[in-house]
């Protein structure tokens, strides 16, 4: 009888806290044993179907990517769950957690979110699993919605660029969260918000194709004011919160307060805010254009030095993508381009690159773009870790090798800018990520999912293969 058991070992097997020579043994998808040592070596090849030998190569989880906008259905001409789970799968993510708005309807109803799973369903290269959202006066739909699967809540204190997903306000918030308070359900936040203090320069106070234009109308007191606000509310209700997308440095005060006073909040911070810096963000580079925006060096470094305190939690891509006209890469205007940048394939491989710098390690990869943001969504107990009972999800990566992005390895549905005169166009210039061009340090060279190959030497699978995840029915 011909076992069905794989084996995945190398000489750096990143384990819960050691970097080792390890084999892991799958069955079905799942983790059933991991020999260490001497003993990775001494497996019966005959034993198994399969044996995949990385060698020097990393052998970590899947990255688990919560922070993902798909924007599939209504918006599919923007990206869709075949071309953004495909990226996220050449980048070593096995999981994406989709977030509830730019799909046409927003996922803020029962109905909308079964509507939105059988768009999914069989699309997915990756496992994917979903956001609900709070808007005004959507409070009788939110437990529908858990017992139905979704992972938790997004909402914004501010305007979220599409008009059917309004913002919500204090009073919103209050009725939400009595809601919720008895649920272990986890509630993100858009933590921007206009205020009386906010001294925000009016966007036609300056050239709209001058970046300074557009970061000055954004400025850091809008994050600062809405995480109070956020702050407060979790310290009165318990209920979990999380703030998305972090770039106000300034702010880590406030959210390392509320934790010491026990509020369950957690941070989370974005690639873009760690890799790229507003100094050198050229005129007209609308690629470079997201909300919060990116800020200074100095603020970046602040950042960094949060991740390396452990007083952020985790670090996602925040992928927002959309056409190239809503990009205005035409005119390079920031006031009217959309606010979002495309990077799911690429945030293992940004992250490493941009972390050298700072003393991080193999272990802390894993417990920033793996381990805590699959706790956030729940699914902590079969995802972000190599252990037995957990999914079979790995990448395998060499992180001493080097590339350059470029357009033609994009995965994601959106990559350039068509022109009239396509022979001379210039690729950075034109392209609809902030990264083309850029030299990054870590190259993906297998991922698998549920202990199937399903990228391999710059091949990828035809067949999507990925799962639903759904929320246990026990967690509310």
């Amino acid at each position: 009888m011909i076992s069905n058991r794989k084996a995945f070992r190398g000489n750096r097997v990143v384990l819960d806290r050691t970097v080792e020579k390890a084999c892991i043994v799958v069955e079905q998808g799942k983790i059933i044993d991991i020999l260490t040592g001497d003993a990775a070596d001494d497996i019966n090849k005959d034993d198994f179907c399969m044996v995949i030998d990385a060698g020097n190569d990393v052998i970590m989880p899947g990255v688990v990517d919560s922070h993902v906008h798909v924007n599939e259905p209504g918006r599919t001409v923007w990206e869709g769950y075949w071309t953004a789970t495909s990226a996220a799968a050449v980048g070593g993510t096995t999981t994406i957690i989709d977030m509830p708005l730019n799909c046409i309807p927003s996922t803020t109803s029962y109905s909308a979110f079964m509507n939105k799973l059988e768009y999914a369903e069989s699309k997915c290269f990756v496992d994917v699993g979903f956001w609900g959202g709070i808007v005004p006066n959507n409070q009788d739909e939110l437990r529908p919605m858990l017992i139905a699967g979704v992972l938790g809540f997004k909402c914004f204190l501010i305007h979220s660029g599409v008009d059917d997903f309004p913002a919500v306000t204090r009073a919103d918030l209050e009725t939400a969260m009595e809601v919720l308070q008895d649920t272990d359900a986890v509630i993100l936040f858009h933590a921007e918000m206009e205020c009386p203090c906010n001294m925000a320069v009016s966007s036609e106070e300056g050239p709209p194709q001058l970046y300074k234009t557009f970061l000055d109308s954004r400025p850091e007191v809008m994050e600062n004011e809405a995480i109070k606000l956020v702050c407060d509310l979790c310290l009165k209700y318990r209920v979990k919160c999380h703030i998305v997308h972090l770039s106000s440095a300034s702010a880590l005060p406030l959210i390392v307060e509320a934790k010491r006073k026990g509020a369950p909040l957690t941070v989370e911070t974005c690639h873009h805010y760690l890799s790229l810096v507003a100094e050198t963000v050229p005129g007209g580079a609308t690629q470079y254009k997201c909300c919060p925006p990116i800020r200074s060096k100095h603020n970046q470094e602040v950042l960094w030095e949060g991740i390396v305190r452990g007083d952020i939690d985790m670090v996602v891509s925040d992928h927002s993508p959309c056409t190239p006209e809503l990009k205005q890469l035409d005119t390079g205007d920031f006031t009217t381009a959309w606010g979002g940048i495309a990077s799911v394939q690429f945030g293992l491989s940004l992250f490493w690159t941009a972390c050298q710098p700072y003393g991080l390690t193999l272990n802390d990869v894993v417990r920033l773009l793996c381990r805590n943001t699959a706790q956030l969504a729940g699914v902590g107990d079969r995802k972000g870790a190599i252990k037995t009972g957990y999914d079979a999800d790995f990448v395998i990566w060499d992180p001493e090798s080097s590339f350059e992005v470029t357009v033609g390895m994009v995965r994601h549905k959106h990559k350039v800018r068509k022109t009239a005169n396509l022979c001379h166009y210039n690729e950075a210039g034109h392209s609809l990520t902030p990264y083309t061009g850029k030299q990054l340090r870590g190259v993906v060279k297998t991922t698998v999912l549920g202990g199937v190959i399903i990228y391999e030497d710059n091949v990828a699978v035809r067949i999507p293969t990925g799962k639903i995840l759904l929320r246990d029915k026990e967690r509310l």
